[in-house]
């Protein structure tokens, strides 16, 4: 009965903080198909409260960087989908072609 906003300010907030400190980070949706991982990872724009994590990682990241001074960033995601032991970079170029 949650929201995607309550969902990450309980459990995705602490994690991209500690991204912020130099710590790296994993956020892993696993679940039957149809449960609301993609949902829950992606969100819907309007209203705002359905924004997704990835996208509200992405803007906390990213105004952390904005606020820093004298400091470097180097900012990597990753996008995988893991189906029937087979994996896929969803942020790749072929979204369809296989990972090692």
């Amino acid at each position: 009965e949650h929201n995607t906003e309550q969902i990450y300010n309980e459990i995705a907030y602490p994690l991209v903080e500690g991204v912020t400190e130099g710590y790296n980070g994993t956020i892993f949706a696993y679940g039957q198909t149809g449960s609301g991982k993609s949902f829950t990872m992606q969100g819907i724009t309007d209203p705002s409260t359905q924004k997704g994590i990835i996208p509200r990682a992405f803007e906390h990241i990213f105004e952390s960087v904005q606020c820093a001074e004298n400091a470097k960033f180097l900012v990597r995601a990753s996008y995988l989908e893991i189906y029937n032991e087979d994996i896929r970079d969803l942020l790749g170029a072929d979204t369809k072609q296989k990972l090692e």
